[in-house]
């Protein structure tokens, strides 16, 4: 291992020449030839393995302000070539990496970051930036267009801007939790802005949407995969920071629309929370309307109202899978959204493809759907799309999603119930079917969820008459402990 040398130096010039002097410079040592503490600049030099081709070199920086300081560095140069003394080629290479720092006036690299690339494979160059990779990485996904347009998002509305600019190897947890509290610190601004006294102030935010706990969930999840991607090419190595990272964003919980809360929001305007659900009489209430209203999407509803089925499921439901005669139908596709382009797809996840069985109200519904269907067809005669969907506009063509949601929030104020979303009727289906006490299992299955756990967190306890049953329970057990007096 080369010692290297520590000396002074310093602009003076040859008067004659006006040639640099260089450490040669007398005004550099005093008498007594130890170095002048007045003048001049410190700098080191190391001798490093020779080029790739054989050639020899030095290292040297100048312009260090005190020994200490060049001492320091000439020990973190020795410090890197040690890491790999026994593997010339690697030596070479991080030979180079000091060369290029020393050059550009750049500090040279950490010795635990070239300890953790050496145990890869990858180049010790000087790592690619969290975004770089994060815009490199998108382009070679191999997901879906909507997962990928979701991620698109995420990384070019919250991960470049606040994790851009950091080497990817060095992103620690520390920087992702700063981003997180960037992000609630918005969130806080957003919101007092809405509450501002000020016009001007509610103005700056109209239509600027704070970044909820399912959105931080997804930022998370996007950024896990692109790290473990990262990982999985020897790009980095080591763990992943954002898998050590906890995001809180419990899942809302559904609230029903019992007779209370209904008569508060009238007083109020104020809904209790995200996700409402549906009585079984205001369910009918919609319904009866939708009848009379909405003829042509009537039938859509009252699939997702009684049986549960997502948006896209019922939108993509193929005329083929629909066996009224077995009071059944099958879903194996769906119609999903990307930006507002309806693509078919198939259903969110395997246990999505499934069976559903139906009652005999449901079935005189669709099967009366299907006499009108057939109306429209011959009225339509050539002109007719053969899409293969069950459920299809008057005109033959496919429902697209959001105009279903559009038409459904339309009847919904028209009819002065209380504010739900379309998604929630499949909610409303799972708590009356809970209620009704269908098994949990048979109810997980029915909505295609892969396991009863999170149809047990989301719905178990969302029906207040579960929890009189139980209290009514815990009484009569209560009663029978005691002792009867004559």
């Amino acid at each position: 291992m080369p010692d290297g040398s520590i000396f002074k130096r310093c602009g003076c010039r040859h008067p004659d020449t006006g040639r640099p002097l260089g450490n040669e410079c007398p005004k550099l040592r005093r008498p007594n030839r130890s170095w002048s503490f007045e003048h001049g600049h410190w700098a080191y030099q190391l001798e490093l393995p020779p080029t790739s081709d054989g050639r020899r070199r030095q290292l040297r920086r100048s312009g260090l302000s005190t020994r200490r300081d060049a001492a320091a560095e000439l020990d973190h140069a020795r410090a890197l070539l040690a890491l790999a003394v026994r593997d010339r080629g690697r030596r070479t290479e991080i030979a180079d990496l000091l060369q290029t720092c020393v050059r550009s006036g750049r500090p040279l690299p950490e010795v635990d970051r070239i300890r953790q690339r050496l145990r890869g494979d990858g180049s010790l160059a000087d790592m690619v930036t969290v975004g770089e990779y994060l815009t490199e990485w998108l382009t070679h996904l191999t997901v879906d267009d909507n997962t990928a347009c979701g991620y698109e998002s995420l990384v070019r509305v919250h991960l470049i801007p606040h994790l851009g600019e950091i080497p990817l190897d060095r992103l620690r947890t520390g920087h992702i939790r700063a981003m997180f509290a960037a992000i609630e610190r918005r969130n806080q601004e957003i919101r007092a802005a809405r509450a501002s006294g000020d016009p001007e102030v509610r103005a700056s935010v109209v239509g600027v949407r704070t970044t909820g706990a399912s959105t931080r969930q997804r930022i998370r999840a996007c950024l896990r995969k692109a790290i473990n991607d990262a990982l999985a090419e020897e790009v980095i190595v080591g763990s992943n920071p954002a898998a050590l990272v906890k995001v809180p964003g419990d899942r809302p919980v559904p609230i029903v629309w019992e007779a209370e809360r209904v008569e508060r929001w009238r007083a109020t305007g104020q809904v209790p929370g995200p996700v409402m659900v549906w009585t079984d009489e205001q369910i009918v209430a919609f319904l009866d309307r939708a009848r009379v209203h909405a003829p042509d999407l009537y039938p859509m509803w009252h699939l997702m109202a009684y049986r549960g089925p997502r948006r896209g499921e019922v939108c993509g439901l193929l005329d083929a899978e629909v066996r009224l005669d077995r009071r059944e139908l099958t879903i194996n596709q769906q119609i999903a959204t990307h930006g507002y382009t309806a693509v078919r797809k198939k259903p969110k996840s395997r246990a999505g493809n499934r069976d559903l069985a139906l009652d005999a109200e449901t079935v005189r519904v669709l099967a009366a759907y299907r006499a009108r269907r057939a109306q429209w067809r011959l009225a339509a005669g050539e002109s007719w799309p053969d899409t293969g969907l069950f459920f299809v506009r008057p005109d033959g063509r496919p429902w697209h999603p959001s105009g279903v949601t559009q038409r459904f929030r339309r009847l919904v104020r028209q009819a002065g119930l209380p504010p739900t979303r379309l998604h929630d009727l499949r909610h409303s289906a799972a708590t009356i079917a809970l209620a009704a006490g269908v098994d949990i299992k048979v109810v997980s299955e029915q909505l295609g969820h892969s396991t009863t756990t999170l149809t047990r967190d989301t719905y178990q306890s969302v029906t207040r008459a579960m929890h009189h049953d139980a209290a009514d329970a815990v009484a009569e057990k209560i009663r029978q402990r005691r002792p009867r007096t004559a």
